[in-house]
């Protein structure tokens, strides 16, 4: 029954008349570079749409002398296919290790492009990967079509079972945090102290929370920042090259989000009211905070509506 679904997903948009212009469809993947040895293909900031073909996470790319390490690869089997030479080609070495920060589809569904033996995940992000990893697939075909032809969820095959990998003498400290999602991974690299954060940090570009426990995410924030490291590659937006500016920022809307969410349900206002609440001028320049905002009502509003106005007839 699995396989048959995985077949029938998988090929639902090539069993369509796919247009000319479909066939066509390329990520413009564009690395830049960063630090020693380390680029960034940065995501697009808005939300996942047919115009971006969901190529909206940041992905890292780092040079190792023993081969290329990646964190994140991408949104879809036709992302990662293109990722791959164009990576291996940029470091003249071939990729040894993919780290899977998250269960999101827009980070971790390039990896079908991948040996199967080289992407990583943490053990708690290979048990949430087991039952829900797959659920994500038929939603990323009917918002992006046939950017996502040929698109299957594969498991990672490496648990991470260590603090740290080492390649060729570069090390790679292994962070396991939650808060974003129930298993979040941040990298650092020791070499240079970036810290790639995932997407427990974003940076100009307001935060998403479909699987968010704020008060965990906060308690990640404090561990990242503890964490000496002097940038920071957030999970959406651009790289932070001071080590505390875009962690800051991230608890600051996090800070602000949820007291006002509470007020919101307090006041008695409706979800569509509450997604039109005014946003604090110190986010005027964050993209994407009137949909985040929007979205984070519909992922949080029902609990807190539960909390704070308990029913009457005591049901």
């Amino acid at each position: 029954m699995m396989l048959a679904r995985r077949a029938v997903l998988a090929g639902l948009a090539g069993a369509l008349a796919a247009p000319a212009w479909a066939q066509a469809l390329t990520y413009k993947i564009r690395p830049e570079a960063v630090g020693d040895g380390i680029w960034l293909i940065r995501g697009t900031d808005g939300p996942i749409e047919m115009a971006n073909g969901g190529a909206i996470a940041n992905l890292t790319i780092l040079a190792t002398p023993a081969g290329t390490v990646l964190v994140d690869c991408g949104t879809s089997l036709r992302y990662g296919l293109q990722l791959k030479p164009l990576v291996e080609q940029l470091t003249g070495q071939n990729i040894v290790r993919v780290y899977l920060t998250h269960l999101h589809p827009d980070h971790i569904y390039g990896a079908g492009a991948f040996d199967p033996a080289i992407v990583a995940a943490t053990p708690q992000l290979m048990d949430i990967l087991k039952s829900e990893g797959e659920s994500f697939t038929a939603g990323m075909y009917r918002l992006l079509g046939d950017w996502m032809r040929g698109t299957i969820f594969h498991m990672p095959g490496k648990t991470i079972d260590g603090p740290s990998e080492e390649f060729g003498g570069r090390r790679f400290r292994l962070l396991p945090l939650a808060g974003h999602s129930p298993a979040d991974l941040a990298v650092l690299d020791e070499q240079t102290g970036t810290l790639i954060a995932g997407d427990l940090v974003f940076h100009d570009r307001a935060p998403s929370t479909p699987h968010a426990d704020l008060a965990t995410w906060r308690t990640s924030l404090n561990t990242l920042k503890a964490v000496a490291h002097k940038s920071v590659v957030p999970g959406h937006g651009p790289i932070d090259p001071t080590p505390n500016a875009a962690i800051d920022q991230t608890r600051d809307w996090l800070d602000w989000l949820e007291p006002a969410l509470r007020q919101a349900v307090a006041e008695g206002r409706d979800m569509v009211a509450a997604g039109e609440m005014p946003i604090p001028p110190r986010f005027a320049r964050v993209k994407a905070a009137r949909y985040e905002l929007q979205r984070s009502v519909s992922h949080l509003y029902p609990a807190l509506e539960a909390e704070l106005l308990p029913r009457i007839d005591g049901k």
